[in-house]
């Protein structure tokens, strides 16, 4: 089935780990608010939901997908975290802005991660216009924030395979 056709937040199909005693750090850019508000309401819902306490959530907000790098290295450095969640949205506009602040993003949190041996989850949406945003935020496309969520539960217990 083609993904325009579906929720692509649906994880019926696999088995998501307990989040119990994990801690996250969860950082989101204000730009673009009413797509990253939605964001972060389903990484933070879906952290809950696999029971992760509310105190072993750090919660950072910065202006913009740029800042998303910065505090993700910042918060590594000085908290004891299993992961970091990075929410943000950049929609195309007529300039080339767009793609060197995606690319500078995606690298930049890579790098992140790299550097700290910890997940730095990229759920920055990289959209043509704001109706593909919404429609990944909570619309029919289903919640990037919520796979977000997941996806750092999971790579966070995935470290415990290789110990």
């Amino acid at each position: 089935m083609a993904s325009h056709l579906k929720n692509l937040s649906d994880f019926s199909h696999t088995t998501v780990p307990s989040g119990k005693n994990y801690r996250f750090g969860i950082v989101v850019a204000s730009w673009n608010a009413e797509v990253t508000g939605a964001l972060y309401k389903g990484a933070y819902e879906s952290l809950l939901k696999y029971n992760v306490a509310e105190r072993d959530i750090i919660s950072i907000e910065v202006a913009g997908s740029f800042e998303l790098i910065a505090a993700a290295d910042q918060l590594l450095d000085n908290r004891d975290l299993d992961a970091v969640i990075c929410l943000g949205c950049v929609i195309q506009g007529e300039t080339r802005h767009f793609d060197f602040i995606c690319n500078a993003v995606a690298n930049g949190l890579a790098n992140v991660g790299l550097k700290h041996t910890k997940p730095v989850i990229f759920g920055v949406l990289t959209t043509d216009n704001q109706q593909q945003a919404m429609d990944r935020a909570g619309g029919k496309h289903g919640n990037k924030g919520t796979e977000a969520g997941i996806t750092a539960i999971k790579m966070a217990a995935l470290k415990l395979e290789f110990k």
